[in-house]
């Protein structure tokens, strides 16, 4: 199963203050009060006005994104971060492989990162997108690491991420269909093969 993410990851009231006034601005609602701002050309290209330019080789250390962070978009992202830590994103997989990159700006300038895996053999912690959020402010909960804390899993690509930031979805709507679904699951593994009788319930 594939994965892919280009996405802007700040809190949910400094997105929605600085694209407000953006065409081409979806934020997706994830949680502790965080949202994600997919980042498409026809938003890089509303912010920069110019169109996005993308990288040729691979990603590397010395290169981690897809996405070329032209100077005018990085001074975009530098200038929001004058209300809070913004984060850019990135990863792709397929198969089982694939890489993750990360940068954060706070108070107009580059305050970490940005750093790049394709090996995945350090603490899960460490890597760049839980180290990132980590940077955001993220807490420590029930699920197994920060990406997964804020729901970073239920949209697979950045199609899935404008659907849901369009339908004004939550994470925890997911989690609910999940919930529903285990439940009608398990109260169908209960029912009996076929008519009983009310003695065969458990009913005196």
């Amino acid at each position: 199963m594939s994965y892919e993410l280009s996405a802007v990851l700040a809190d949910v009231e400094l997105l929605r203050e600085v694209t407000r006034e953006l065409d081409h601005a979806v934020l997706g609602g994830l949680r502790q009060d965080f949202a994600l701002l997919p980042v498409t050309p026809q938003l890089v290209a509303e912010l920069t006005g110019a169109p996005p330019d993308y990288a040729a080789g691979e990603p590397d250390p010395e290169h981690p994104f897809t996405l070329v962070l032209s100077p005018a978009l990085i001074e975009v992202l530098a200038r929001w971060s004058r209300g809070g830590p913004v984060a850019y994103v990135e990863a792709e997989f397929a198969g089982g492989l694939g890489h993750q990159a990360a940068v954060v700006w706070l108070g107009g300038e580059r305050s970490w990162g940005p750093r790049f895996d394709a090996v995945f053999d350090g603490p899960r912690g460490q890597w760049p997108i839980n180290a990132a959020l980590v940077e955001l402010g993220v807490e420590p909960g029930v699920w197994i690491d920060p990406f997964a804390e804020v729901g970073l899993h239920v949209e697979r690509d950045t199609a899935g991420w404008l659907a849901h930031g369009r339908r004004g979805l939550t994470v925890d709507y997911w989690d609910e269909l999940a919930e529903e679904w285990e439940e009608e699951q398990s109260g169908i593994d209960q029912q009996p093969d076929g008519p009983r009788s009310v003695g065969d319930w458990g009913i005196p």
